[in-house]
């Protein structure tokens, strides 16, 4: 397909414009929908580059690129894969977006109203990975989520009732319980693949602090990490948290911990100093962050070692 230049997002505020755009019918129902890429036979000659969504988006795969390596091998998931794009999230629209087979549910979050799941929804970490972390299904796992989306389709081509909302809500509630369980399956069987993530962080983190960068921008940020290894911040806060039990920001305040009880107890450096090379603008602020965190004071743990 042919794309829009230009850097503004084309906005997209309803299922039902979205539907045209496609040129496919309007959808049963104003505020959900599921879209098989094979009908969507009409795309504009020129269409965006990018797109902004005023609404949700789960799409399944059927043949997403790329295997996951692990150990001395790869796991392949040959039977599909699933995004997560959250409402005004932009998505960018690929060369090669209409050559995949599979579908997708779109939900607008007006459809959510007065149910628990417009706000549970907003705790599911995935609709902020990027693409390069899809969730990569297993046959099995296919077989679920494919059994689901076809519950929901059906219930939307039936005649709207006073239940149909209801059901459909409880579908999509129970595929997100289920693509949360096989994201925690994927960070379990990609374990080694991010244990070598977890050493390229602390050497991140070491060149951070030992080249004086801290000096310069202060402490690191999660997001400045996750941009180091191309990762979403929400993903590698999760696969840390799998890994360590410690999500981004904690693992960043425990590296800095640890470099100050270094500097504390082998060095004769004042502890302004020793603030200032860990990035903190004033003393004040690293005796509170250092006692908050050890429930000791900086120069308290420095005579313990005298």
């Amino acid at each position: 397909m042919m794309k829009k230049q230009g850097n503004a997002p084309y906005r997209i505020e309803s299922i039902t414009a979205l539907h045209r755009m496609l040129g496919l019918p309007d959808p049963p129902h104003p505020l959900v929908s599921i879209v098989h890429n094979c009908d969507v036979k009409m795309v504009q000659d020129e269409f965006p580059a990018s797109l902004l969504l005023g609404f949700y988006k789960i799409s399944f795969m059927k043949d997403l690129k790329g295997k996951i390596r692990y150990g001395q091998g790869y796991y392949d998931f040959d039977a599909g894969g699933m995004v997560f794009v959250a409402t005004n999230q932009v998505l960018t629209v690929a060369d090669d977006a209409d050559a995949y087979e599979g579908f997708n549910l779109f939900l607008h979050p007006d459809f959510l109203q007065s149910y628990p799941l417009a706000v549970s929804i907003k705790k599911y970490d995935f609709f902020s990975y990027a693409t390069n972390e899809a969730l990569h299904l297993s046959a099995k796992e296919k077989e679920t989520v494919v059994a689901i989306f076809n519950n929901i389709e059906a219930e939307l081509a039936e005649r709207i009732d006073d239940f149909s909302q209801e059901v459909v809500i409880a579908h999509i509630d129970l595929l997100l319980t289920y693509c949360k369980r096989f994201y925690q399956r994927q960070f379990t069987t990609r374990k080694a693949v991010n244990n070598d993530l977890l050493t390229r962080l602390e050497t991140i983190l070491n060149e951070y602090f030992n080249t004086a960068t801290a000096l310069s921008k202060g402490l690191p940020s999660v997001q400045y990490l996750a941009d180091q290894l191309h990762l979403s911040s929400h993903y590698l806060s999760d696969m840390l948290r799998n890994l360590t039990g410690q999500n981004a920001q904690q693992h960043i305040h425990h590296h800095v911990i640890e470099k100050a009880k270094e500097a504390l107890s082998t060095t004769s450096l004042s502890v302004g100093e020793i603030a200032w090379s860990l990035g903190f603008e004033h003393s004040q602020s690293f005796n509170r962050f250092f006692k908050q965190k050890t429930n000791i004071a900086p120069l308290d743990f420095r005579k313990s070692f005298n």
